[in-house]
């Protein structure tokens, strides 16, 4: 395949139809083949730059955590409200960025003309020339891949990407706790939690932040490096950076617990919208939600020596990882 095999067709109306279910909107097409579970309405594309901003924060303003100097391709995997792949676009005028996402979300007129947006079903085989990009940006993910699909998802990720080329990925595991252990299975964000895994385990895999590292070094990539970083959900820390990133998240957070609830608690677990909205309501002053950033490189040509950039826990208490790995040791391709 090459770049001739590159094609695309006007987005079909089935992936613009929503269905409304407690006031929100979801994506008919997505909800209906059990792809995404989220809404797709205004308040969500409003929650959608909220976390994007947040991100910013806790990773001091860098799009790209590995030595990409100067890419010519990139690829961004569930693009959402196209804010990342905007961003990235705006720094790097001479690379073509592609969003992907199962959802087309509007996007402002005014956007640099080296971004595209494109809908498809990343569960599906990847339709990109080998050896391609030369970076593949997967976020929050585990909301929309199959639990099965992993570890193809990977593969097609490697395949795509050219000798040398990086994947970056950030997950959250939403599995609510306490560094003091005052958070117990009876306080209301514990009980999200429990039912968050339980509502959509049999479609997706919620724990996969934990296994990133495991299935880029399976796909093959090589100077793999996975950290935790944990994000306050506001801004009562003594710690000043603490404060501000707590703060920057509550916004994002009040608006999650509901947004990635409605749809699997009430079709999944029956819950009514009253027990729901109750629950959230209680859950939105209790915890933190770790989130886990993993980038690792396909072997080949363009070896950089500068050292990636992954962010550091912004506390040295809450700092849970490190280098993980050492590429010397790893197979090569």
């Amino acid at each position: 395949m090459d770049e001739s095999d590159l094609q695309t067709v006007p987005v079909d109306n089935t992936y613009r139809e929503v269905i409304t279910l407690n006031g929100r909107d979801f994506q008919r097409y997505a909800v209906e083949n059990s792809i995404y579970f989220a809404p797709v309405d205004d308040d969500e594309i409003d929650r959608l730059h909220y976390q994007h901003e947040l991100f910013n924060l806790v990773f001091e303003n860098r799009l790209i955590f590995p030595p990409v100097p100067r890419p010519q391709r990139i690829l961004d995997c569930g693009s959402g409200s196209g804010a990342w792949a905007i961003e990235v676009a705006e720094q790097y005028p001479e690379c073509e960025v592609i969003g992907l996402d199962i959802y087309p979300y509007p996007v402002p007129e005014d956007i640099p003309e080296n971004v595209v947006f494109q809908v498809d079903d990343l569960n599906s085989p990847s339709t990109f020339p080998s050896n391609y990009f030369d970076l593949v940006n997967s976020r929050l993910m585990s909301g929309g891949i199959h639990v099965n699909r992993w570890t193809n998802y990977l593969s097609d990720i490697f395949r795509v990407l050219r000798p040398g080329g990086w994947c970056q990925m950030v997950e959250i595991y939403y599995n609510a706790q306490s560094d003091n252990g005052t958070l117990t299975a009876n306080h209301a964000l514990q009980v999200w939690s429990q039912s968050y895994l339980q509502s959509i385990q049999h479609y997706k895999d919620p724990r996969v932040a934990l296994r990133l590292q495991a299935l880029m070094t399976q796909a093959g990539f090589v100077e793999v490096e996975s950290r935790l970083l944990t994000l306050p959900l506001s801004g009562w820390s003594n710690d000043p950076r603490d404060r501000e990133v707590g703060a920057a998240n509550r916004a994002n957070v009040h608006r999650l617990l509901s947004s990635l609830a409605m749809y699997p608690f009430s079709q999944g677990l029956g819950m009514s919208n009253t027990d729901i909205q109750l629950l959230v309501a209680q859950a939105r002053n209790e915890a933190d939600n770790p989130a886990y950033v993993c980038i690792g490189r396909k072997p080949g040509s363009s070896r950089s020596h500068r050292h990636s950039e992954i962010p550091r826990s912004h506390t040295p208490s809450s700092s849970k990882g490190g280098r993980q790995s050492d590429s010397r040791k790893r197979a090569r391709h």
